[in-house]
C-alpha cells in the first residue's frame, strides 16, 4: 500500500510508522516541524501544516494513496478542506480520536463502538466528539471513505502511565507515599504503543473497516492500584506505600488535574473488542504491562536526565497526606 500519514511522529504516530514500514508498505509523513520521534529512513518526509489545506494541496501534487491517516485533528476547524481534498484521492481516511468521547459515567460496561458518546465539559474529549460528528457528516453525504480510530491510554517506554510520572517512581524508590486517586479499585485499560500499531496497519486498506468506528484498546485491564504495584515492582521497590484521597480532594491541591480526574480517570473503563477481533483477526497484545513497566523502568535508568520529579508535585502530595 501507499500510505499518507498526517502527522504522526509522536508516540503512538511513531511506533505505528515503523509497523507500516516493517510491512512493506510505501510511506509519507507530512508534519510541520521536525518529527520529535525517530521516523523510518524508509518513509519520505514533506514538510507542511496538514491544517492548511491549500498549502498540504501544494506538498501532495496530485498524489494518490491507499489510505491517509490524520494523527492531529483536534478540532473541526482543523479539518476544514480536508473531506474535498481527499475525497478523490484517499481509498480511505483514519481520523485518530480517542476513547475519552465515551460517556462517563459510562451507562453500561463493557464500552463498546455504539456506547453513548457525551463529554460536555473535558475539552479534549469534546473536541474529538466534534470532529467526528464533522467527518461522519463528510462521509454520509460526500463519499469520504472515513474509518473512525479510538485508542484509549496508550504508552511506551518514555511513558510513566500514571498522572505522577516520575515523581511517583521517585517516591515510591525513597519509600515516600504515593497518592491515588479513589481507592485504587476502579478498572482501566493500558495498551503498548506496538501493540497499538499491530492492531491498526491491518485496518488501513481495509475495505470492511469503512463507514465503521473501531475501539483500538488492549484487553489488559488493571485497577489503579495494580498499575501503581507493577510499576513499584519493575522499579525494585517490594512495598511501595499507597495513600488513597478522593478526586475532589486532589484536584483543591493540584489543580490541573481536575479536569482528567473528574471526567476520566476516576472511572472504570474497560472494552468490547469483538470488533477489532472481526477486523483484525487473530490479533492479541503482545505486551503485558508488567513487560512494559519493566521496559519504562529500564528507559528512564538508562539516563538519570531522564529522572525528572516535581517538586511543586512533592508538596502537593505532602499537603495531601497531611489531611
Amino acid at each position: 500500500m501507499d500510505v499518507l500519514f498526517l502527522g504522526g511522529a509522536g508516540m503512538i504516530g511513531s511506533a505505528a510508522a515503523a509497523e507500516v514500514v516493517g510491512q512493506g508498505h510505501q510511506l509519507t509523513i507530512v508534519t510541520r516541524g521536525e518529527p520529535r520521534r525517530r521516523i523510518p529512513p524508509e518513509a519520505r518526509q514533506l514538510r507542511a501544516d496538514v491544517h492548511d489545506v491549500a498549502g498540504l494541496r501544494g506538498v501532495l501534487a496530485g498524489g494518490l494513496y491507499d489510505a491517509v491517516v490524520n494523527w492531529v485533528g483536534f478540532t473541526p476547524a482543523q479539518l476544514d478542506g480536508h473531506p474535498e481534498l481527499f475525497a478523490g484521492r484517499a481509498g480511505q481516511y483514519v481520523f485518530i480520536s480517542t476513547c475519552s468521547v465515551f460517556a462517563r459515567p459510562v451507562p453500561q460496561l463493557p464500552v463498546t463502538e455504539s456506547s453513548p458518546r457525551r463529554q460536555p465539559v473535558f475539552g479534549y474529549a469534546r473536541d474529538k466528539i466534534a470532529c467526528e460528528e464533522f467527518l461522519t457528516g463528510a462521509y454520509r453525504a460526500g463519499g469520504l471513505p472515513l474509518t473512525i480510530v479510538r485508542p484509549f491510554h496508550t504508552y511506551d517506554a518514555t511513558v510513566v502511565p500514571v498522572l505522577a510520572g516520575w515523581t511517583a517512581i521517585e517516591r515510591m524508590r525513597a519509600g515516600r507515599p504515593v497518592i491515588v486517586h479513589g481507592d485504587g479499585t476502579s478498572l482501566w485499560t493500558l495498551m503498548h504503543a506496538s501493540d497499538f500499531a499491530r492492531a491498526l496497519v491491518p485496518l488501513l486498506g481495509n475495505g470492511h473497516a469503512i463507514g465503521e468506528s473501531v475501539n483500538v484498546v488492549s484487553g489488559d485491564i488493571l485497577t489503579w492500584d495494580q498499575i501503581h504495584l507493577t510499576l513499584a515492582a519493575a522499579a525494585g521497590v517490594a512495598r511501595p506505600v499507597l495513600a488513597h484521597r478522593s478526586s475532589e480532594s486532589i484536584a483543591v491541591e493540584w489543580p490541573s488535574w481536575a479536569e482528567v480526574l473528574e471526567h476520566d480517570f476516576r472511572h472504570s473503563m474497560l472494552f468490547d473488542t469483538a470488533k477489532l477481533a472481526r477486523l483484525v483477526p487473530g490479533f492479541a497484545p503482545r505486551v503485558s504491562f508488567a513487560a512494559g513497566a519493566r521496559g519504562i523502568i529500564e528507559y528512564y535508568d538508562g539516563d538519570p536526565a531522564r529522572q525528572r520529579a516535581s517538586a511543586d508535585l512533592n508538596a502537593a502530595f505532602d499537603r495531601l497526606l497531611a489531611q
